[in-house]
């Protein structure tokens, strides 16, 4: 439930009502252009709510902006939702919420799978994230695009999006002319599969022949033509190169339980027929020049500040295209062919021009409409405790896969001394659960946009904002049901909520659970899924906060206030449990 979008429609109704009112006195002002202004109250004692449109609304209309507040208490129908409103300091609105309101949306929502959050959008939402070049084996700079696309994927479905994945692979270029060539001798001694059986041992191979091997290089461009040119076995040796490659990627995302499949895979090379076509479209059209040999877009829109426009290149005087090109392509594709009304497209900060210039290009060639949200979501990068790029200590780029299952083994160790008497093959699962979940979660918990430091001391712990945390909060829940010999997926039972003044932390969990449907459409509208983390944080902690504050299965506590106070546990459970899901990480029912 949005109770914050239901609030903001009903000050919106009271205003216009407000408004109408002035205008018919003389007034002349336009409601829907007016702001409404609504936030959490950040006391408790003030409300949950807090509306604090009457100062602007006061000058508009030269009133005391209390009297203003007055006006609008008036207006607006809140008897439903709210047990008081108040007016507070210059003509803030406090909206205190009815207890057996909020009672009665808990029950709701513990017996809905979808825990009372409803389908916000029918959007068609292009989502271009992970994108690993398979020349080489997935490394650590993937995993910041590969895990905050597919959570933001998650969300969006849970919202009812229509999402449409795709992996932008680098799978064509001058790079692979190099590789085919030390292919196609590898292969007179071996199987393709044992000669890429490390990626990266046969990029270094290979670009040592390149640098260093007498006629390797013309042999290595040769290649490259053909590969150009469609040539059969050239395409042939391409196409064993690209499946072993992606199945190299099909092991890290299986690992790291994110949703991308071969079928959503749209490599560079999948756009090569359209290249010429819309080279040739944007000359036509005037869009493009040509320009020293090559084909250029001039956008006045960025100019330097000597007022020389930026310069795009689309094809080079050589007649090669660049990655412009494709991502040219790329739009053309998913605005026309798919219809999306959506893009989001998951790449380090370094491309944000890039990408700005690329919208540009095509808003002017018309190849997205108007309505089209075109949107790049650029992150930071994940740096080492000495502040600079993650490496190993030897200064080399890490392995994504060799990074998860150094967390799978430090998260061993960690359970080994807390797990008491479980099974080795119990001991791997929770150790791969609490490895991997630490690792994602770490990330996914830093606002997208800023670069974080990888610390696995502060990532695995069970203490803080982390997932372990999270982890042992929901088992706690799950054990407390256990003890009580009740199944809690599908435990139901009426609820009442106290009083701020009688059971703060009660009153504090039962408003955070009402707010999960507002935490999932902010990480919607700004691709921001540290927003989502936030949100479960705070309800763990404040679960923990009740649980110590209010007994449940202590002998003392009547029927009714344990089964109510069992009916918040179960949500807070379930919705603990759907959120780290949306987040790619899972859940154990013992830790």
């Amino acid at each position: 439930m949005l109770i914050q979008a239901i609030l903001v429609d009903r000050f919106k109704q009271a205003i216009e009502k407000l408004i109408l009112a002035h205008n018919e006195a003389g007034a002349n002002i336009d409601a829907k252009t007016l702001p409404v202004p609504l936030s959490k109250s950040t006391r408790p004692e003030f409300g949950e709510y807090q509306f604090n449109g009457a100062m602007a609304l006061s000058k508009q209309l030269k009133k005391n902006p209390r009297e203003i507040a007055q006006e609008i208490l008036e207006h607006v129908s809140l008897d439903d939702i709210a047990h008081h409103c108040e007016i507070a300091g210059p003509g803030f609105i406090n909206i205190h919420l009815d207890s057996n309101w909020i009672a009665q949306q808990i029950e709701a929502a513990n017996g809905n799978a979808r825990l009372n959050v409803s389908k916000q959008t029918k959007q068609k939402v292009v989502v271009d994230y992970s994108s690993p070049n398979l020349a080489k084996e997935m490394h650590v700079g993937h995993l910041r695009s590969t895990i905050i696309g597919d959570a933001v994927v998650k969300v969006l479905e849970f919202l009812g999006a229509d999402v449409i994945r795709q992996n932008h692979m680098g799978d064509w270029g001058t790079q692979f002319g190099m590789l085919l060539a030390h292919l196609s001798d590898k292969l007179e001694q071996s199987q393709a599969s044992t000669a890429l059986s490390d990626l990266e041992d046969f990029y270094r191979e290979a670009k040592v022949r390149f640098d260093n091997e007498e006629g390797f290089a013309d042999r290595a461009r040769e290649y490259v033509v053909k590969l150009q040119s469609g040539d059969e076995q050239c395409l042939a040796l391409w196409e064993q190169f690209i499946d072993i490659s992606i199945s190299h990627s099909e092991e890290v995302y299986t690992k790291l339980g994110v949703s991308l499949s071969r079928e959503d895979i749209m490599g560079e090379s999948a756009y090569n027929p359209d290249l010429p076509v819309l080279v040739k479209d944007l000359l036509e059209r005037e869009v493009a020049v040509r320009d020293q040999g090559a084909v250029v877009v001039f956008l006045p829109e960025l100019a330097d500040k000597n007022g020389n426009p930026a310069v795009y290149i689309i094809q080079k005087s050589g007649g090669g295209y660049l990655y412009a090109t494709t991502d040219l392509a790329a739009i053309r594709y998913r605005c026309g062919k798919l219809s999306a009304d959506r893009t989001m497209i998951f790449t380090d900060a370094r491309q944000a021009l890039h990408f700005k210039q690329t919208e540009l290009v095509a808003r002017k060639a018309n190849y997205m409409p108007a309505s089209h949200h075109y949107q790049h979501c650029p992150f930071g990068m994940m740096l080492g405790k000495d502040g600079k790029p993650f490496k190993t200590r030897s200064g080399t780029t890490i392995k994504l896969a060799d990074l998860l299952d150094e967390a799978i083994e430090r998260a061993a160790k960690l359970i080994a001394q807390r797990a008491g008497d479980k099974s080795d093959d119990e001991l791997q699962e929770i150790a791969q659960t609490v490895g991997i979940g630490a690792v994602k979660y770490a990330d996914l918990s830093k606002n997208r946009t800023t670069d974080y430091i990888f610390d696995w001391d502060s990532m695995l712990s069970f203490e803080g904002n982390t997932a372990p945390y999270l982890q042992y909060a929901y088992t706690r829940i799950r054990s407390i049901f256990r003890k009580a010999d009740i199944e809690m997926d599908n435990f139901t039972a009426p609820v009442t909520v106290a009083n701020h003044s009688d059971n703060e932390s009660e009153r504090a969990l039962a408003i955070k659970l009402l707010q999960f449907e507002d935490a999932l459409l902010a990480v919607s509208n700004e691709a921001a899924p540290h927003l989502l983390c936030t949100y479960l944080y705070e309800l763990a902690s404040l679960f923990m906060k009740f649980y110590e504050a209010s007994p449940i299965l202590k002998t003392d506590v009547d029927a009714s206030l344990r089964d109510s106070r069992l009916g918040l546990a179960a949500l807070s459970a379930k919705t603990l449990k759907q959120g780290l899901s949306m987040l790619g990480i899972d859940v154990l029912e013992q830790m």
